[in-house]
């Protein structure tokens, strides 16, 4: 109790700061998720519609998930600008690439997964392409590509620790300045914020997915 209590006065010390760099890390965290989104939904309802295509997508993008967290982000460092470097856009664009796989992987399951008899209905019964897609397939497909959100979102919080070693700041200083000063507090400091967003995350997202279930 004592290491939470150091920690709890470490933090009152220096609440602008956290203030700032908790702001750093929720910008850094949810704009790589809302990018990832953004490009990952469309290009995984594209490769449904594009057999030939589809694996050379989904396993150029799968293949990003077996390349550690901290190497993604180093492997910005030697990029020319405006990719590379160090700071808060590189960090951003690693975060933005671990979050694609999972994203894309469980949009193209998702609309897989729907029953093609239930689209060839739909079909029979007038509807066009836009509206198969809007009525039929998107709401079948939902919870799975919530599912990939979710897996995405818990990873790019705790990644975005990692940001801190290229300059990226965020609740990662903490963590970093922490070991480097052999301070436990500090390290809590940044350690256990990421946890509860993490875990908040996570429910949130879960209760979301139930939510959206056509069995819910």
């Amino acid at each position: 109790m004592q290491l939470f209590y150091e920690a709890y006065l470490y933090l009152l010390n220096n609440l602008a700061d956290f203030g700032e760099a908790l702001s750093i890390h929720l910008r850094l965290s949810f704009s790589a998720l809302a990018i990832a989104v953004a490009v990952c939904l469309p290009l995984g309802i594209w490769a449904t519609r594009h057999a030939r295509a589809a694996p050379l997508v989904i396993n150029s993008i799968g293949a990003l998930r077996v390349i550690p967290s901290l190497a993604i982000l180093f492997l910005m460092l030697p990029l020319p600008y405006p990719l590379g470097g160090i700071g808060f856009r590189p960090a951003l664009i690693a975060l933005t690439v671990l979050a694609c796989p999972p994203i894309l992987l469980n949009t193209y399951a998702g609309f897989q997964g729907v029953d093609r008899a239930v689209i060839e209905a739909a079909r029979g019964m007038g509807m066009s392409t836009a509206q198969v897609l809007r009525e039929v397939e998107w709401p079948l497909a939902l919870p799975v590509i919530i599912a990939g959100v979710r897996t995405a979102a818990v990873e790019v919080i705790a990644s975005a620790t990692l940001a801190a070693y290229i300059g990226g700041g965020g609740l990662g200083d903490y963590i970093q300045r922490g070991f480097n000063l052999l301070e436990t507090p500090i390290l809590l400091v940044g350690a256990l914020p990421v946890a509860l967003l993490s875990l908040a995350v996570e429910l949130l997202l879960g209760w979301v997915q139930r939510l959206v279930s056509p069995l819910s």
